[in-house]
């Protein structure tokens, strides 16, 4: 589509540009569900049965935890942006369907739908992925990978904690059989939550291998007074966030995770109120980043940068601003002005928000309207009446 410059002349819309984004924080997250009209308790309902979905499929199909990973993390991007576009089953399943191809478990979408619905029945009454059944429901998931996609902004970066998680207790000498087992799976009823999307992989590990020392009564000292943070780039606010965020589904979901049925409600409480106690205590936001609006990283001071040969600053941090929309798709338009939205010319995906920016700055000089004013006096002729 062509639009008429300011000059006169006519060119090519510059097109609108959407920045992956691999961190999304709580003030975003709570704006995009607000912004579509999702009430806090039927966002917890839908998010926790389209985890349980894609957990049992995958068992049954037996998919590796880091598909798992994947189809849950594009299963909460994609519901931030089209949170009442389909039934959860179907978002699960293209979650799920598009997780397989980006970790190289390929499976195809009958196959995923033929595991789901083999589920329900005995192993006389199961169906194959051939069977016409499946034929339109497969197409409806091959649709919906394409807006799964642009969810995520093509972005294929995903992270896996559960190794992380083995290692650190491996180090830190816990009981395997206990601690270090409940750890592994307090990181798989983490993607329940919305963690995933704000935390890093360290941050993450490490509020999975403190919260099981705290359920066995066998606390971590050195892990929990701080030690080895600065290694990983982390801070005490992040894990807290974490933390509480778990506790939060233990306490209110209990029932739909796999930890949360092996111990008391007590017990998790008990660990809130202590967690509770240090954060009043040192002065911990519920939130991390509820107070640092140009925060560009997790509270790493751009540790996911790509630093220069001098390293002295980072040139292509792969997380960008949070002020900018999950959805909004940004780029000068005639009048020189941002225009979001998907109403005309093409979207472009990028993983660098600086080439973004500079691309965004560079077109922008063609777009700038430039306007003279003249003053003429004109004389006007008095007729005779």
């Amino acid at each position: 589509m062509v639009e008429p410059m300011g000059n006169g002349h006519v060119g090519p819309h510059p097109s609108y540009i959407e920045i992956a984004k691999p961190y999304i924080f709580e003030p975003k997250i709570k704006e995009c569900l607000a912004s579509a009209g999702v009430s806090e308790a039927k966002d917890d309902s839908i998010r926790l049965q389209g985890v349980a979905w894609i957990d049992s499929v995958r068992k049954a199909m037996h998919l590796p935890v880091r598909t798992y990973n994947t189809a849950a993390v594009y299963y909460h991007k994609f519901r931030l942006v089209h949170p009442d576009s389909n039934g959860y089953i179907d978002v699960a399943a293209a979650a799920l369907f598009a997780a397989c191809k980006i970790e190289d478990t390929l499976k195809k979408s009958k196959e995923i739908l033929c595991s789901a619905y083999n589920l329900k029945l005995t192993p006389a009454e199961q169906l194959t992925p051939d069977d016409q059944l499946f034929e339109n429901h497969s197409k409806t998931i091959i649709g919906l990978e394409r807006l799964m996609l642009e969810a995520s902004g093509f972005d294929f970066r995903n992270r896996y904690p559960q190794i992380l998680v083995l290692k650190m207790a491996k180090h830190y000498h816990v009981n395997r059989d206990t601690v270090g087992k409940t750890a592994y799976n307090i990181s798989l009823d983490l993607y329940r939550t919305l963690a995933p999307l704000k935390q890093t992989t360290a941050t993450m590990a490490i509020a999975c291998v403190e919260l099981s020392g705290r359920i066995y009564e066998q606390p971590i000292v050195d892990l929990e007074a701080g030690k080895g943070y600065k290694r990983w780039r982390v801070s005490r606010p992040e894990i807290m966030e974490t933390l509480l965020d778990l506790l939060d589904l233990y306490t209110h979901h209990r029932v739909s995770t796999i930890v949360g049925q092996d111990h008391a409600l007590e017990t998790f409480i008990s660990i809130r109120i202590a967690l509770n106690q240090e954060a009043s205590a040192n002065e911990y936001p519920r939130y991390f980043q509820s107070h640092k609006k140009k925060s560009i990283t997790n509270g790493a001071k751009a540790a996911n940068g790509i630093f220069d040969s001098k390293g002295k600053k980072s040139v292509d941090p792969i997380t960008s601003p949070r002020d900018e929309s999950l959805g909004d798709i940004t780029s000068p338009t005639a009048n020189g002005c941002s225009k979001p939205g998907l109403k005309e010319g093409t979207v472009r995906f990028m993983l660098s928000s600086q080439r973004a920016r500079d691309e965004k700055d560079a077109v922008a000089v063609f777009f700038k309207v430039e306007e003279e004013e003249y003053e003429v006096q004109v004389e006007r002729e008095r007729r005779r009446v």
